[in-house]
């Protein structure tokens, strides 16, 4: 493997400077250039636009390659179909920002002759650069999509190196390579698999983006597991990652929840809020949102507008027809209307006034415990669980 470029990225060096990551690292990635793993058609996310662009390496060779060198997320599958010509509705397969995938190899923490499970291969560069680091060490990859496996394969084989890229769910992890010193998952996930803290030996870490269903917006956790076969660490930092195909969130239906045509069903409640957007979903990767959806489990939410500038913030329930909507306009109180078994947005100030009462705690300060009896998150220790219920 001999290096492809001499010019070391902003990004890399920033990671190395502040000491996350070792020099070593540098000489991984010269040799694996982002470039060497993505296919012709790309679609980079502009950063000044906010959307993602079509650029064909055959049409535009230059301008694809400079896309590659930057530091920015790029899709290469849409909607779950190979070789999409066109930009689909839900992006199912990306290559990471650079630097972010710099910052997790930095939390994983992998060392020459550990054995790595790699859950989610995608295009294969975090693969190889696993592989690549590791050395004599062992690398499994496991991914969902047949077709984005065989390219994956193809292209670390390419590079010359070995790991083992598996087809599957990567929920089963996988049991001929383990125990593994590191798990490392680049997709998001709502639960920390039983078989991810079996297959990791005592003293190994799992990394992975964990989110609720209320939002995209998850957070990255830092699992060390214990002798005792629990598995217990903190949140890092806000991420956003695809999250797991099987553990998709099926479509919601308004018609389920409210009768079409207008009007309120029997047992609207109605009611007023001070809170506003900016205080809950408007804020990028806040920690108002996020805590929310740690204390109002199994809901989800929508927004739209109207024409006179009034925005509608819906929610729904997962697990029974409750649902809620506020209408935000310029009044310093938004009229808020629910109904359901479920008083959703009566849940939603509770979990915003408990998080102000804590201090307004950031990400970082949550942490998560995974053993026999499933998951915990907790506040700032292991030993302060989040509450079961904020009713009343």
């Amino acid at each position: 493997m001999t290096p492809a470029t001499t010019t070391t990225p902003e990004w890399l060096a920033e990671a190395v400077a502040s000491g996350r990551l070792d020099a070593g690292w540098v000489q991984v990635f010269a040799a694996l250039p982002r470039s060497l793993f993505l296919p012709d058609v790309i679609w980079p996310k502009d950063p000044d636009s906010g959307q993602n662009v079509r650029v064909d390496r055959r049409r535009d060779p230059s301008g694809w390659a400079a896309w590659a060198e930057q530091d920015v997320p790029i899709v290469t599958q849409w909607d779950d179909q190979p070789d999409p010509a066109a930009a689909g509705q839900t992006a199912t397969s990306s290559s990471s920002q650079p630097s972010l995938v710099a910052g997790m190899l930095a939390d994983l923490d992998v060392r020459p002759g550990h054995r790595v499970l790699d859950l989610g291969v995608g295009t294969g560069w975090t693969t190889a650069l696993l592989a690549a680091r590791v050395a004599a060490g062992t690398v499994v990859g496991i991914e969902y999509d047949p077709a984005v496996a065989e390219a994956a394969r193809a292209r670390i084989t390419a590079v010359g190196l070995v790991a083992d890229v598996i087809v599957g769910d990567g929920a089963a992890g996988w049991p001929d390579g383990a125990p593994y010193d590191r798990v490392q998952c680049t997709y998001a996930v709502r639960r920390i698999p039983t078989a991810w803290v079996e297959q990791t030996r005592p003293g190994g870490v799992i990394l992975a983006p964990w989110e609720t269903t209320l939002t995209h917006q998850g957070a990255l956790v830092r699992l060390t597991v214990q002798e005792d076969g629990i598995a217990s660490g903190p949140f890092l930092w806000p991420v956003r990652f695809m999250g797991s195909r099987p553990e998709r969130t099926p479509q919601i239906d308004r018609n389920d929840y409210l009768p079409p045509g207008g009007g309120w069903p029997p047992g609207t409640v109605e009611s007023a809020t001070r809170l506003r957007p900016a205080d809950l979903w408007d804020t990028p990767y806040g920690p108002a949102w996020w805590t929310v959806g740690l204390l109002v489990p199994d809901m989800v939410y929508a927004t739209s507008s109207r024409k006179d500038g009034t925005v509608l913030g819906w929610l729904f329930s997962l697990r029974c027809r409750s649902w809620a909507i506020a209408f935000f306009d310029d009044a310093p109180e938004a009229e808020v209307y629910q109904g359901g078994p479920r008083r959703l947005w009566d849940e939603v100030e509770a979990a915003h006034r408990w998080w102000t009462e804590q201090g307004r705690p950031g990400h970082e300060d949550f942490g998560l415990t995974v053993g026999p009896d499933g998951e915990r998150v907790w506040l700032r220790s292991p030993d302060r669980p989040l509450p079961a219920t904020l009713a009343g």
